[in-house]
């Protein structure tokens, strides 16, 4: 895709084979199968799953996705960060994301603060933020900043990572495509996390973005083309 948009048109089958022909590796990330046997049917207790797993049916600014992940950086892996991000569940955007040396938190607020800020004209009305059952996301002060800021809540069943799938696969996807074994100061860390971010949401090209990145998608659909890769022409839900 990348090299279709610089003009240099040619199939998958030709790539993978200079590829082989030159020993070049891709590390992407492969499904673990045995996370598809795992069946985590408990409901949650904290809020309403008003995802469930059908993302497709959000339209732009409709649906928000948001996680923590850790990050293992500096000489011998000594040192640990946590990043926040929430993504837009149609155009997969990363709308927020916030670096934090400490656990508390005061960083997950920020993340939403942020997205009102940068982000606030694109949301829809009655935009929903879905995340898992995580201590950060059923706190009083995360519950309180959503409802100041009229954000509906949306949660996981407990234990059911695939109820948050988009937002772990990107999680996962971006530690394969980062390297932060050379980060030493967290400052240098969060320079790596600052040049991913405009990375994904500029170039990264995506097969279910009609091969287009983050940005360039949101702009597409929102100019009223519903076109859904492997799909008939459909409108989505309230785009």
């Amino acid at each position: 895709m990348h090299l279709r948009a610089q003009g240099d048109v040619m199939n998958r089958k030709k790539i993978q084979r200079l590829m082989n022909k030159y020993s070049l590796f891709c590390p992407i990330r492969k499904a673990n199968p045995y996370r598809r046997m795992q069946k985590a049917t408990k409901a949650s207790t904290y809020a309403k799953n008003r995802a469930r797993r059908n993302w497709g049916n959000f339209g732009p600014g409709q649906m928000v996705e948001t996680d923590i992940t850790y990050l293992i950086y500096g000489k011998h892996n000594s040192k640990k960060a946590y990043l926040s991000t929430m993504k837009d569940a149609c155009t997969h955007q990363i709308l927020s994301y916030v670096l934090s040396d400490s656990l508390k938190e005061n960083f997950v607020l920020e993340t939403v603060d942020n997205l009102l800020k940068n982000h606030g004209s694109q949301l829809s009305k009655n935009v929903v933020c879905h995340s898992d059952q995580g201590v950060h996301y059923s706190a009083q002060e995360y519950v309180k900043k959503l409802k100041k800021y009229n954000i509906k809540r949306s949660m996981s069943r407990r234990s059911n990572c695939w109820d948050n799938a988009p937002q772990e696969s990107f999680f996962g996807h971006m530690k394969d495509e980062i390297n932060i074994t050379d980060c030493n100061t967290f400052a240098e860390l969060k320079y790596c996390i600052d040049d991913y971010m405009d990375y994904y949401n500029n170039d990264r090209y995506q097969w279910k973005l009609c091969k287009m990145t983050p940005n360039e998608y949101n702009k597409y659909i929102r100019k009223g083309n519903y076109i859904i890769p492997g799909k008939d022409k459909i409108k989505v839900k309230g785009a």
